[in-house]
């Protein structure tokens, strides 16, 4: 059983907004970034089981998200723009940490460590392919294409944030095994002002913007972690496939009883897969 650690929460002034995080332990800095519609919160499991590990841990949510600012403008939440927050915050906290990310997190985690490689140590990615195979995939797969077509629902102006109401706690229950006291957490973040909107102006956003990714892709020479829950109802195996000349010094773990949100689904073992990497 963990031994209890105390989580301290602060605010940073990084790349023109407030990014709020979470922190607990000392030691090698570990840096966690959430996924949609999450927030620091994603890794509540994770957290004091690598601090309980020798890790000092830091968990933000990224700009939108719960308590941290929430700019107005679509092109506010390119994925260059949220990876340079994190550098900031990196920078801010004392290169170089371990990074891990999750989904969105994920898209921000390789974007650093592409961008800002002197950074990081080691990279851990949960459920949030490599660019490079993801758009392979989705010029040759329509499968693919279908698990993406939810993003077109949340392209109109204000009517994706009504619906958002309803359908967010009805996804996490379906697709991960979140108990209803860990979605009334969930809701309060949502239920924050300019929440909801700033969660879809990320779909919004790399539908307008996502071609600046191409012109940043280069080879990640670092130690990178690819947890992947398999029974991932998004992202097709494919995508995890065929990357080794961008990403050479990569080790895969398949956990065949987790979906897309795989650290909540398996804990213990995201946890352990982490510790043992990360050290």
């Amino acid at each position: 059983m963990l031994d209890a650690v105390a989580q301290t929460s602060h605010r940073a002034a990084v790349n023109g907004v407030g990014l709020h995080y979470v922190e607990a332990g000392t030691g090698p800095l570990v840096v966690l970034l959430h996924g949609f519609p999450e927030f620091w919160y994603s890794w509540r499991n994770q957290i004091p089981a690598l601090a309980n590990a020798g890790f000092r841990v830091v968990a933000p949510d990224l700009r939108g998200y719960n308590e941290s600012s929430k700019p107005d403008a679509v092109g506010d939440y390119r994925i260059t723009t949220v990876a340079a927050d994190i550098a900031a915050l990196i920078e801010s906290l004392g290169a170089p940490c371990v990074l891990g990310g999750h989904d969105w997190g994920g898209l921000a985690a390789w974007t650093v460590a592409m961008t800002r490689p002197e950074l990081l140590r080691k990279l851990v990615i949960l459920n949030m392919p490599h660019p490079v195979p993801l758009s392979r995939e989705l010029r040759r797969s329509m499968q693919q294409k279908l698990r993406l077509a939810y993003q077109l629902f949340l392209q109109p102006p204000r009517l994706p944030e009504l619906m958002m109401r309803a359908i967010l706690p009805l996804m996490m229950r379906t697709a991960g095994r979140f108990t209803s006291a860990e979605i009334v957490e969930y809701r309060r973040a949502w239920a924050r002002p300019g929440a909801r909107r700033a969660m879809a102006n990320y779909y919004r956003a790399v539908r307008r913007h996502g071609g600046e990714l191409r012109k940043i892709i280069r080879p990640i020479e670092m130690p990178v972690l690819m947890i992947w829950g398999e029974n991932d109802p998004v992202f097709m195996r494919a995508t995890t496939e065929d990357f080794d000349e961008y990403v050479p010094n990569l080790r895969i773990v398949r956990i065949a009883d987790a979906g897309h949100f795989v650290q909540t689904d398996e804990p213990e073992l995201v946890s352990d897969l982490m510790i043992e990497f990360a050290r």
